[in-house]
């Protein structure tokens, strides 16, 4: 069996930059065991797998380690390849997803996502987060990820985590790292060791906590943000009741055919 596949790397309109998806279309569902090993063997922080449906597609995305309910920048990259490959007269897709319907809309070459805003609860602060990063944040919140909030922007480039500190913090999906921003509204980083992630380039979902967040801090609902890692994206986003619209780039780097 050949298996089309595309990586494209999404929140960036420059290839080498932003964050690299795998995306693969498939007729019907494969083996999770199958879909999983693809992911492994792509070895990037997410494959996104789709199937056409009444409504639109399901999308399922796997890292290399686990699937996962929810990943932005692989459904960015999955639409930006349906946008090119399947269906160049559409500007809307409606997925069906392990998080509900998810609609990606397009308006030139601005990809948006329509998620679903992600319930914060503030927490007390993990000695082990502490420990990780070398520093005591602001303040600590939770929901399947730790979001942790520091008052200064260079350290939240610079810090180097412990990984193997991090690991340790069992419990949720990962840890993002978030400050206010000098030419962006905030800045981020996501750390997710425990699957197979130590840094995620730019993270759509985290944004999905980090736009409700930073609006009600901000005062404003139209935010610019910049994920902070090595490669770096840029997101326009916007608090829309209890969904947030997260914009972005994609640009093709490879496509291909697996043979399974």
């Amino acid at each position: 069996m050949q298996i089309p596949i595309y990586q494209v790397d999404a929140f960036t309109n420059e290839r080498f930059s932003g964050n690299p998806a795998a995306v693969c279309p498939l007729d019907s569902w494969l083996e999770d065991s199958v879909l999983q090993n693809i992911a492994l063997e792509n070895n990037l922080s997410e494959t996104a797998f789709f199937v056409k449906n009444e409504k639109g597609y399901h999308i399922r995305w796997f890292t290399p380690a686990v699937e996962v309910k929810l990943c932005g920048h692989a459904t960015l990259a999955t639409s930006f390849v349906i946008f090119n490959y399947f269906e160049p007269n559409s500007n809307k897709i409606h997925f069906d997803s392990l998080s509900g319907e998810l609609i990606v809309t397009k308006e030139n070459d601005l990809l948006t996502l329509d998620f679903p805003i992600k319930e914060i609860t503030k927490t007390e602060i993990p000695k082990l987060a502490v420990e990780a990063f070398g520093k005591m944040p602001l303040e600590a919140y939770n929901s399947d990820d730790l979001l942790l909030v520091f008052d200064d922007e260079d350290f939240v480039k610079k810090v180097k985590p412990n990984f193997e500190i991090l690991k340790k913090l069992t419990g949720f999906r990962g840890v993002c790292i978030t400050s206010k921003g000098k030419d962006f509204d905030f800045v981020s980083r996501f750390f997710a060791p425990i699957f197979g992630i130590n840094e995620d380039p730019v993270t759509g979902s985290a944004h999905c906590m980090l736009i409700p967040f930073w609006a009600e801090k901000l005062g404003k609902n139209d935010l610019r943000a910049k994920q902070v890692s090595a490669r770096g994206g840029e997101l326009i986003c916007k608090l829309d009741g209890k969904r947030v619209k997260i914009s972005g780039n994609a640009v093709l780097y490879l496509e291909g055919k697996i043979k399974v």
